[in-house]
């Protein structure tokens, strides 16, 4: 079957974009790898998005699927594998089919970086997690640590203060990145030891699970986890081939959120930007679906 407009991901910025494309009579398709809301998912507390006074990342996402299916708009939990293209349509090949369509939205958003270290990918799930909300229940009344100084770590880190004996912030400058009233309200934090100028430099496992860490290289620090939020790496990896990215893997689009190549549009995270926010991703997927429906 053949398309209007398909949408690769159903995070706020695709979820915005179907939205306007079906208001504007688009057949509109949205294709998601793993569950609506993306990265919505990992977040405990939203304060800054228009309409709420305080909601949860997840209430938020459900919200926002609700209203996907309300409209019926379809969708389909498949695993893009790569985009193609020629001067009829555009093809998208999943790990379970492929689809036609005359423009496609791409807003896979971003997941988070780790730090690098040696035997850090196999203590993911093992004492590091890049997702306090999912995993903070699991180190209640224990010792942690979370590395980062901007919003996501600072909100995460008020989150598990609620959960866990004592947390150790680190972060490698002498101020936070973060949101000025997220910063004091950290100060003010009982259980939270603030650790600047400071960078994780060793990690210490025993018998498969983290034990400790080494900070700046000598002073070690037992703990049961470590919460990473150290920025974040744009999916883009299957439109490699279309040339439409930079070096650091982020999408160039202009005004219109149109990409080099004709019909092929991008919004939210994955793009090159100043402002990373919820309602700037909604914004973008409206901007693109607008344009994209008037060339039906």
């Amino acid at each position: 079957m053949e398309y209007d407009s398909i949408i690769v991901g159903m995070g706020v910025a695709g979820i915005t974009a179907a939205i306007y494309a079906k208001r504007a009579g688009n057949n509109v398709l949205i294709i998601e790898k793993s569950r609506p809301g993306g990265i919505l998912n990992i977040i405990d507390n939203i304060e800054n998005y228009p309409g709420f006074k305080s909601i949860s990342g997840p209430d938020l996402s459900l919200k926002l699927f609700e209203q996907i299916t309300a409209l019926q708009i379809p969708y389909k939990m498949e695993e893009v594998k790569e985009i193609l293209t020629n001067e009829e349509e555009k093809i998208v090949v999943t790990n379970n089919a492929t689809y036609k369509a005359k423009n496609i939205l791409i807003a896979t958003g971003r997941s988070p970086l780790l730090l690098g270290l040696p035997n850090e990918e196999a203590l993911v799930g093992k004492g590091i997690s890049t997702c306090a909300l999912c995993d903070g229940t699991l180190y209640k009344g224990k010792e942690v640590a979370v590395v980062g100084g901007g919003n996501s770590a600072l909100q995460e880190a008020l989150y598990l203060s609620k959960i866990v004996k004592k947390i150790y912030l680190i972060h490698r400058r002498e101020e936070f990145r973060g949101e000025n009233e997220l910063a004091e309200k950290i100060k003010k934090t009982n259980n939270i030891e603030i650790l600047y100028n400071s960078q994780v430099t060793e990690l210490i496992e025993k018998d498969n699970k983290l034990e400790a860490i080494k900070i700046n290289n000598d002073k070690k620090i037992s703990i049961s986890a470590l919460f990473i939020y150290v920025g974040y790496a744009p999916k883009t990896d299957f439109v490699n081939k279309l040339g439409i990215t930079n070096s650091a893997g982020y999408i160039e689009v202009n005004e219109n959120y149109e990409t080099k190549v004709e019909g092929i549009y991008a919004a939210g995270d994955i793009i090159i930007k100043k402002v990373y926010q919820i309602v700037t991703a909604a914004a973008e997927g409206a901007t693109a679906a607008i344009r994209f429906s008037r060339k039906k």
